[in-house]
């Protein structure tokens, strides 16, 4: 018998393989530990942006792989485009058996309508800046980078871990009214398009919550990142729930030959929604 958890759907976004910052491994035992039968990989998958042949480390290769594999056992597989795999936006509408490419997907789920995309056509930087956006990308690959030194150190030191990212989000303003403006505005449009779900990445902040426009409701997802938040959405009883799995220890992942290291699975957590 498999040891796998049955999943009606799992939603995975802003993977980034080939940066430095990427968690293929977690990703990884991640996937080999669900049996969806839906898998949206909801954009930024592969980081086309910063891709470099100089860094396309075997695990990250066993990413694609691990997916293949997934179709090729019957899982429907949607490969929605993001900002950093933009060049796969010109096969938008390419089927092939049970795998898909598109920029958005609409799905009926248990009656409700849901709205699946990457969410980065509703980022004003995307839309006028998009230079600007690509050097933030790499600004945020080195700012990983360094986090992981310094977590090193934290943790030879037996002190507590930090987020570089999640400090300058949390504590720069501007940052916290961008991803509240983001999050209202897909909400907006989602009900002006009648949906009952819009469920989106891009932004890294994992995230179920319910909204209000006027006198609608609707719910917004987010599925997270792999490259801090290691999270995904599941949906199985007609519940929506966040996943966040394990991070292993701190460590700079520079070497294609790296070793494996066991994630202490005691920290795992599934954040069912709605919440008690």
């Amino acid at each position: 018998m498999s040891d796998k958890r049955p999943l009606d759907i799992a939603v995975i976004s802003d993977v980034h393989l080939g940066i430095y910052g990427c968690h293929a491994k977690e990703l990884i035992q991640y996937l080999d530990s669900i049996a969806p039968k839906i898998l949206i990989l909801n954009g930024d998958i592969i980081d086309i942006w910063q891709f470099s042949k100089r860094y396309f480390p075997k695990a990250h290769t066993k990413v694609i792989r691990k997916i293949l594999k997934m179709i090729g056992k019957g899982t429907e597989v949607y490969y929605l485009t993001g900002n950093h795999d933009e060049a796969l936006r010109k096969y938008a509408g390419f089927e092939l058996g049970n795998f898909t490419i598109d920029n958005k997907l609409v799905l009926e789920v248990d009656g409700k309508r849901h709205w699946f995309f990457h969410g980065d056509v509703y980022d004003v930087t995307m839309k006028n800046s998009k230079w600007l956006a690509k050097l933030g990308g790499k600004g945020y690959d080195l700012l990983i980078i360094l986090n992981r030194l310094v977590n090193h150190v934290l943790e030879s030191l037996g002190r507590e871990k930090m987020s570089f990212s999640k400090k300058v989000k949390q504590g720069v303003k501007s940052a916290v009214k961008f991803i509240s403006d983001f999050e209202q505005t897909v909400a907006e449009i989602a009900v002006d398009k009648e949906f009952d779900v819009v469920c989106c990445g891009h932004i890294h902040q994992p995230l179920i919550k319910e909204m209000q426009v006027g006198d609608k409701t609707v719910t917004y997802l987010n599925s997270g990142d792999w490259v801090e938040s290691l999270t995904s959405l599941e949906y199985i009883n007609q519940q929506w729930t966040l996943y966040q799995h394990p991070i292993t220890k701190a460590r700079i992942v520079l070497a294609e030959d790296e070793d494996d290291a066991n994630p202490d699975w005691d920290i795992q957590r599934i954040i069912t929604f709605p919440g008690a």
